[in-house]
């Protein structure tokens, strides 16, 4: 059913994937895609033409030409209501900055105004595609994770953000929450790892990829990720408790060296008689794509929270 096909985009600091998605059948349409490298500090003009090219070759692709909304998960700043881009100062899309996204993704692709043009945090979409289509979709209550260069999160409730009320953090977000000498998204990110290994063996860190590989037979690089899930297990539980999640979804780079960590993690779980279930993704990228394609469906849009509540 064409009538049936959007188009879910992630956003991230190097790449576009833009692939169909049919919101009917909660398919990923893998047939339907295309992916394409982005310098994160090149022009507006030539980033909006790479993104648009992106698009312009997936609605090739969709039979009839025809795509019935598009959502983009994006990372932040960004007015998501609007479309409005406000990467000032973090070292990516600044050249952005100000930029109505939305309103140039209409003119770019000369859309009808009637198809839906979203956006959302890339994290959360990351969230609501795996309460979509992953485990995370046999619980009422869930919240998810993206550990890599940040620290994303979201709480869902029956797949809908929950972004204030005494059981989750402002926003929803708990990378700018107090931990250790600073804050979270500091302690749970490639930053952390690249820092503790410097500090310890006083040799640069090639990234976290290969110090999971080197932790396989160096008991000392392990011992970073047990320090690891040992902390990210004392700081998530006390919100998986208040806020009775049924279940965690964790993905980002950092999770492919989940092995690594998982049992410190489960016990430091455990000790605060959080019995929340854990999941890695499955869906990995796809989790974004999905939730964003999510945006374009009214019945779900129309209640999330900054929508719902004007």
């Amino acid at each position: 059913m064409t009538d049936s096909i959007v188009i879910g985009v992630d956003i991230g600091g190097s790449h576009i994937t833009a692939m169909g998605v049919n919101i009917h059948t909660k398919e990923l349409l893998h047939s339907f895609v295309s992916r394409k490298h982005v310098d994160c500090n090149d022009s507006a003009d030539s980033i909006l033409n790479t993104w648009t090219d992106a698009l312009s070759e997936v609605i090739s692709l969709i039979p009839g030409g025809e795509v019935h909304g598009i959502g983009f998960a994006m990372p932040g700043p960004f007015d998501y209501p609007t479309g409005i881009a406000h990467f000032k100062g973090v070292m990516k899309y600044d050249n952005l900055n100000n930029v109505n996204v939305g309103a140039e993704i209409y003119q770019r692709l000369n859309l009808s105004r009637q198809i839906p043009v979203r956006f959302l945090n890339d994290a959360t979409c990351f969230a609501i595609g795996e309460a979509w289509m992953g485990p995370a979709a046999a619980y009422k209550r869930s919240m998810a994770i993206t550990l890599g260069t940040g620290f994303g999160s979201a709480f869902l409730d029956d797949s809908i953000p929950v972004e204030e009320g005494n059981e989750v953090p402002e926003s929803g977000c708990v990378y700018h929450l107090p931990f250790g000498s600073s804050n979270a998204d500091d302690h749970f990110s490639s930053r952390w790892f690249k820092r503790v290994y410097e500090e310890r063996f006083s040799r640069e860190s090639c990234g976290v990829k290969e110090m999971s590989m080197e932790a396989e037979k160096n008991p000392e690089v392990r011992a970073i990720f047990t320090e690891f899930g040992q902390n990210l297990g004392n700081f998530l539980a006390p919100w998986l408790v208040r806020f009775r999640a049924g279940c965690l979804t964790i993905g980002g780079n950092i999770s492919r060296g989940y092995h690594l960590f998982e049992q410190p993690f489960l016990v430091a779980l455990r000790s605060h008689n959080c019995n929340t279930e854990v999941f890695l993704s499955t869906l990995g990228e796809d989790a974004a794509i999905a939730g964003s394609a999510r945006l374009t469906d009214d019945s779900f849009y129309l209640n999330l929270p900054f929508i719902s509540n004007k």
